[in-house]
């Protein structure tokens, strides 16, 4: 309902009011007063002129007491949030659900409620929810409605951010001049969307894209419509895409994204946009004359008034109150560099320049959380082979850590100036988890990952052709896969090349008349380097069978080698021939309830079972050759229920896997290249008794075959650290 609307029903209900008193007098009288009445009404009507729905970019300014009459609203105008009539300042922060276990959302809330914040803001990614196509995940991690609902429960309001593209990313020469992007991997878009033929052209109007889109939306927005601020819940504003300016102009697509969020949500729902501030993303970013409003973010360093100033340009007059949608508190690290840190008193101080004068920001982030099991994503720095595969730990530097600690410079010093400015009642800071330490763990090799190949991929899954296929376009979409092909043996060895090659890949070979506890290590090929490797001479009387265990290190987040394809994207070539007959074996660890019995956890996609009981005599390992990918397999004790509390597991003088405690996938460890040393388990995930630990290892084990439960995170691992 329109303000005019509104108050033209008001007049009419004063008018029949007036009627009824006198209704006993002349018929003259109430002619004269009937007139007059309708000549006031029309005066009002010509004060307030027929409006478009109240939220963002095209209705006038209105007075503070006409808010008063319009009950329980969230609206834009005077440059000015407004919440049920009152001026409203948001000072919010990210918290993604999807980087938390369940059982800690409320904990992190609350902290973020001690830090005096008002408003959580969070990403929906698109691969969470629809890991398949048509296979729609809204449990456990997933369920996003229970989070919203928990954010209400705590008084907080909540900015949405569905997408469908989504990530974190700004320019800046500190980062020398790249676009980086700080979200899931493949910026929340599912994989599968890669395995499409014709190639889908993604982030535009590509009508094969929008269907898809459409499905996706039209299973999410109807989950959210009850939980609109309008409607009771906690949501005030919903963004459309994120950050569009700085990737590209297809403005059809954006009003097609604007007119689908219309049909679900109705017209009077806050829809926003979020870019860089420069004029050239706010250009190409922006959906003028579709009722949107325009925010902005930039780089903490950044005077934000010129910025904000700006900003007013792509929004309607009176339609423009200040919001830095990214106030970036930290920053993300990949593998290989140096951890982020920013100086806590800097950025308490950028914050206070913004609120101080009535600007709204939300932190990125106000908590950071885990890129548990292989959500993680990546950058790309100059070129394609310039891969940043960023971290499992998302700590972002946040002012709550990925443990959760408050007890921290940058949580006093943020919460020091929010004070002054935010009329979120006082909270009592939520007492800390606690962090144990369960001593050292002697581990013990439980398979080659050879030996187990066939029962971890069912023969339904594995795929023969001529050639190497990607990954996506055999349906796998996280973790790893598998190529086997064969050759004839040459006297002097060969040469194996692979041109096109986005992976990590492991080569072994060995003689197809023995299993495969003869297989030799021949190298790696990656997208840093792709160099060629060299085939020694084997003595084998039948073929050499070759072996390629590609591993999927995260897809790229941004930039133009965004469509990132994973696995052997070419021809395999051997002496400069095409190698041609190969077999394809998706390795899935849901698969490993095949070996191992224990209760599974769903997650995400990927969930894996880890208590050994084998139905199948394991081969000799005998003459595997120490690099070859093999399980471990641990145990630790929790004597009593009260001391179950989070941990760190240390994989210092490990190379590279990933791990899996109680069958939870914790996420990737490289102490080889750091800088992290350590992954987070939270308590949620531990149990009063047992519990297992499981490890993939890709290339050299501890050679005491030893980790070690520590309390505390630890980035100091890695040679040759460098800063971005």
């Amino acid at each position: 309902m329109t303000r005019k609307t509104r108050k033209s029903s008001n007049h009419s209900g004063r008018a029949r009011a007036v009627v009824s008193l006198i209704s006993m007098s002349s018929k003259t009288t109430t002619i004269f007063l009937f007139v007059f009445l309708l000549l006031a009404i029309a005066a009002l009507g010509a004060l307030f002129p027929s409006l478009p729905p109240l939220n963002v970019s095209t209705a006038p300014s209105i007075s503070h007491l006409s808010r008063l009459s319009l009950g329980k609203s969230f609206e834009i105008g005077d440059d000015k949030f407004w919440k049920d009539g009152k001026p409203f300042q948001i000072i919010g922060g990210d918290v993604h659900y999807f980087r938390i276990v369940p059982q800690y959302w409320e904990d992190r809330l609350l902290r973020a409620k001690a830090l005096g914040l008002n408003t959580i803001q969070t990403y929906v990614p698109w691969n969470l929810h629809e890991p398949r196509s048509g296979e729609w995940v809204f449990q456990g991690i997933a369920d996003i409605e229970a989070f919203l609902k928990l954010c209400q429960k705590l008084g907080f309001l909540v900015m949405l951010r569905p997408g469908p593209y989504i990530c974190a990313v700004f320019i800046s020469i500190l980062r020398k001049g790249f676009w980086i992007c700080a979200t899931v991997g493949f910026r929340g878009f599912p994989a599968w969307l890669l395995g499409i033929e014709p190639s889908l052209r993604l982030r535009s109007s590509d009508p094969a894209y929008l269907q898809l889109v459409e499905r996706w939306w039209g299973i999410l927005l109807p989950k959210i419509v009850p939980l609109l601020y309008s409607s009771g819940g906690p949501i005030i504003m919903v963004q459309i895409e994120n950050e569009y300016g700085s990737y590209a102009d297809d403005k059809n697509y954006l009003h097609r994204l604007v007119s689908l969020a219309r049909r679900h949500l109705g017209s009077n729902t806050i829809l926003y946009t979020t870019d860089g501030g420069s004029r050239t993303t706010l250009d190409k970013g922006t959906i003028p004359g579709a009722n949107v409003f325009s925010a902005v973010d930039f780089t903490t360093g950044d005077d934000p008034w010129p910025i904000f100033k700006l900003q007013k340009e792509y929004n309607a007059p009176g339609k423009s109150p200040p919001l830095s949608s990214e106030f970036y508190t930290g920053w993300l690290t990949h593998w290989g560099e140096k951890i982020a840190k920013t100086d806590a008193r800097y950025t308490a101080i950028a914050l206070e320049t913004i609120l101080s004068r009535n600007g709204s920001a939300v932190l990125y982030m106000a908590h950071g959380g885990t890129n548990f099991g292989f959500f993680s994503g990546a950058n790309t720095g100059a070129d394609e082979s310039d891969y940043k595969p960023d971290l499992t730990s998302y700590d972002y530097d946040a002012p709550i850590e990925e443990s959760g600690d408050i007890d921290n410079a940058k949580f006093k010093a943020i919460q020091s100036v929010i004070k002054q400015y935010s009329k979120v009642s006082s909270s009592l800071v939520p007492p800390t988890n606690g962090r144990r330490t369960y001593g050292r763990l002697g581990v013990r090799k439980i398979a080659s990952l050879f030996d187990v190949i066939e029962t971890l991929c069912a023969p339904k899954d594995i795929i023969e052709a001529d050639n190497p296929m990607s990954m996506e376009s055999v349906g796998q979409m996280f973790g790893f896969m598998l190529y086997v092909s064969e050759y004839q043996p040459k006297e002097n060895g060969s040469i194996l090349s692979i041109p096109k090659a986005c992976l990590k890949a492991q080569a072994f070979v060995s003689c197809s008349s023995r299993d495969y506890g003869s297989l030799k290590y021949i190298g790696t090929i990656d997208r840093w380097s792709n160099m060629a490797l060299t085939i020694p001479n084997i003595n084998c009387v039948s073929n050499i069978r070759l072996f390629i265990l590609v591993e999927n290190m995260g897809r790229v987040n941004y930039g133009s080698y965004i469509y990132d394809r994973k696995g052997i994207l070419s021809s395999v070539l051997l002496d400069g021939h095409i190698l041609n007959g190969w077999k394809m074996f998706p390795i899935s660890f849901q698969n490993l309830d095949k070996l191992l019995k224990v209760d599974s956890i769903m997650q995400y996609a990927d969930s894996i079972p880890v208590k050994p009981l084998f139905r199948k005599k394991l081969k000799s390992h005998s003459d595997i050759t120490p690099k070859a990918p093999a399980f471990y397999e641990g145990h630790f004790e929790i004597d009593s229920v009260n001391q179950v509390k989070d941990t760190y597991l240390s994989f210092k003088g490990w190379g590279k896997g990933i791990a899996f405690v109680n069958g939870f996938n914790l996420g990737r460890f490289w102490p080889l290249v750091g800088p992290q040393c350590n992954l987070y388990v939270p308590a949620p995930v531990l149990r009063h008794g047992d519990n297992v630990v499981v490890i993939l290892e890709l290339e050299a084990p501890n050679p005491n075959l030893v980790i070690s439960s520590v309390d505390q995170p630890d980035f100091t691992c890695g040679s040759n650290l460098k800063q971005i």
